[in-house]
């Protein structure tokens, strides 16, 4: 374990998260992207096109096209946004809030399995450990943008 770099156990185990999550939706003809997209929509009050992307941390073509067959398959409907109307809000029909159920049960079970394995005290300094690498990378901390110009 010493030899592994930091990077490498964040990037192998992440792609290990994403691939246990795309195996559970692939069993019902969907993806994770679909699953965490489901998520992050207030099943309530819907959510603006535009806040999805930051929140699940996509690109909007990747967005665009996620957000796009979710609509195909008649998870989502799009509404013009009442208070601006240039906006999209996006809705989950009741089959989408049936299915985000099912990605919500989904989450839940790896994150009590995981809690379960792992004593609190140990998961606390991961989530320590995970909000400093988050805000070194926000600061540019790690990598300042202007002392590492290519000339």
């Amino acid at each position: 374990m010493k030899d592994k770099t930091i990077d490498y156990v964040l990037r192998t185990t992440w792609l290990a998260v994403t691939k246990m999550y795309n195996e559970e939706a692939a069993k019902f003809e969907s993806t994770m992207a679909t699953g965490f997209a489901l998520l992050s929509i207030d099943p309530e009050k819907g959510a603006p096109s535009t806040s999805l992307g930051p929140k699940m941390g996509m690109e909007a073509t990747s967005l665009s096209r996620t957000l796009k067959m979710m609509e195909e398959r008649g998870l989502i409907e799009r509404r013009p946004n009442p208070e601006d109307g240039r906006g999209v809000l996006i809705f989950l029909t009741d089959f989408g809030k049936e299915k985000r159920a099912y990605s919500r049960e989904k989450v839940l079970t790896f994150n009590d399995t995981i809690r379960e394995s792992v004593p609190a005290e140990k998961l606390k300094h991961f989530y320590e450990v995970a909000e400093v690498i988050n805000n070194m990378i926000s600061n540019k901390i790690i990598y300042n943008q202007k002392d590492h110009s290519l000339k």
